[in-house]
Formats: structure tokens, C-alpha cells, sequence
């Protein structure tokens, strides 16, 4: 933690703070800490971020769409390809219906790919790298695909759907056990999505903290504070996971829509 600190010429201000970077709230903390509006940046300094984030993918999305062209630029043809992606990805997880859930699941993936990057860029910080974050996301989508369910199947349909759909003697009997673990299950499904986000891109944090304290160690005798950039091929990695993580977290979001819709169709089908 001393490398850190002589590199970024401050101290890691809290036990909290120890496994990351300094961000830009950070150092405004370290030296005007005691100030109420920096002390409140700093207690909301996830929060903070997120709306960071938020707004530039608002201010990107509203660049890209305004007069759109025939022949697109670079910034709308990667907004419209990144859009077509999406479209194509969730719709082929849940059929044609699947449509009307793009805009919230395509959202929920920029927002948390924007947000796991933003722990790479100097002076900022990775929200998802904050279990607040990450539950907060996943009770988002477990209320949403609970209100499909609801809404798709209706009240008893969705009562049908916790309880294994008993259409015989042997499905009566087992409701006792199946409804209380499809319960169980349901209440599982966010908390098992913020802990996996949560974890990996701590982990990010953690390493590229700890490869950094390397670096500047292996020139500690310098009176300058600077390091051998050991963090450089783990910055490639990070990129790679917080990719990984975003579309894993939409993927399963998905597959939880699709178990909560009706299959008609399908068993037509069959």
C-alpha cells in the first residue's frame, strides 16, 4: 500500500479503498476532506460514478441517433451495430416475443460493460466493483422477470409455475417440496448475479492494484514516483472479463425471462 501511495503521492484513504486505485474522488477527499460537498461525493462516490456512466451512454445514444444518415459515421454505424447485436442475441434466446425485453436487456449490457470499464480509465472507478451496485441491478431484473411472469401467465398461472405445474397425482404431491424451492430459486437468481459481477470485477481491482505496487516497488529507490508498468497485459485481460461479465449477467437475465414466459408455441411444435 506505501507504493501506491508514493505513486499516486496520497494515502489510500480507507480500509474500504485498499484493494483499488485512487480515483479522482479520492484525491479530492485526501486533500479537502472535512468540506461537506467532498465528503458527500466521497460516501456516494458508486453512486457517483454510475450516474457518470449513465449519462455518457445517454449523451453517446442521443449523438448517434440525432440525423441519422443514410450512409452512417463511425459513431452511428457502431451504435447500430451494437443495437442489431443485441436484437439478434436476445430475440434468439426468446423467440419473436422476446422484442419488447431489447431495450431493457440491451440497456442492462451497455450499462454494465460501460460501468466494468470504467475502472481501467485513470481517475475513475469501476461501480460494479461495489456490492450495492450489483444487488441493485439484479433486483431490478428480479422484479421485472417476477412482473412478467405475473403478467404473462396471471396470478394463477404464475402460482402454477412456482408449484412445477402439477398436471397429475404424483405433481400434486411433490408441490410441498417444489413450491418452496422454486421460492428459493427465485431469490437465488439475484443474489447469485450480483455476487458473480461483484467478485470478478473486484478481482480486476485487486489485481491490477497489487501488479501496479509492483511496478512502483521495482523502482522504489527512485525519488520519483513512478513504475514499470507491469499492470499493461492484465489491462488487456480486464477488458476481456469485463466483456465477459456483462454479457454473462444479460445472458442469464434472459434465460430467466424465457423460464418465466409461456411456452405454447414450442409444445405446438412438438
Amino acid at each position: 500500500m506505501d507504493l501506491i501511495q508514493k505513486l499516486f503521492l496520497l494515502p489510500v484513504v480507507s480500509e474500504e479503498e485498499a484493494h483499488e486505485l485512487p480515483n479522482f474522488i479520492t484525491v479530492l477527499y485526501h486533500y479537502f476532506h472535512g468540506t461537506s460537498f467532498i465528503d458527500f461525493m466521497h460516501t456516494w462516490e458508486n453512486v457517483i460514478f454510475a450516474f457518470l456512466v449513465g449519462g455518457f451512454l445517454v449523451l453517446l445514444t442521443r449523438a448517434a441517433s440525432t440525423n441519422p444518415k443514410m450512409i452512417p459515421g463511425p459513431l452511428q454505424n457502431v451504435v447500430e451495430m451494437a443495437v442489431e447485436g443485441l436484437y439478434n442475441f436476445i430475440t434468439g434466446i426468446l423467440g419473436p416475443e422476446g422484442k419488447r425485453f431489447v431495450p431493457f436487456l440491451g440497456t442492462l449490457f451497455l450499462y454494465i460493460l460501460c460501468m466494468n470499464l470504467a475502472g481501467l480509465i485513470p481517475g475513475a472507478k469501476s461501480p460494479t466493483a461495489n456490492i450495492n451496485t450489483t444487488v441493485s441491478l439484479a433486483i431490478c431484473v428480479f422484479l421485472y422477470v417476477q412482473f412478467t411472469g405475473i403478467r404473462a401467465n396471471g396470478p394463477i398461472g404464475y402460482i402454477d409455475h412456482l408449484m412445477g405445474q402439477p398436471r397429475n397425482l404424483v405433481g400434486w404431491l411433490l408441490v410441498p417440496l417444489m413450491l418452496p424451492l422454486h421460492i428459493v430459486e427465485e431469490f437465488a437468481k439475484p443474489l447469485s448475479l450480483s455476487l458473480r459481477l461483484f467478485g470478478n470485477i473486484t478481482g480486476e481491482d485487486i489485481l491490477l492494484f497489487i501488479f501496479v505496487g509492483l511496478g512502483v516497488g521495482m523502482l522504489s529507490f527512485l525519488p520519483i514516483p513512478v513504475g514499470v508498468p507491469l499492470q499493461i497485459p492484465f489491462v488487456f485481460l480486464a477488458l476481456l472479463t469485463s466483456f465477459i461479465q456483462a454479457l454473462v449477467f444479460t445472458l442469464l437475465s434472459t434465460i430467466y425471462f424465457s423460464l418465466m414466459l409461456p411456452h405454447h408455441e414450442e409444445e405446438e411444435h412438438h
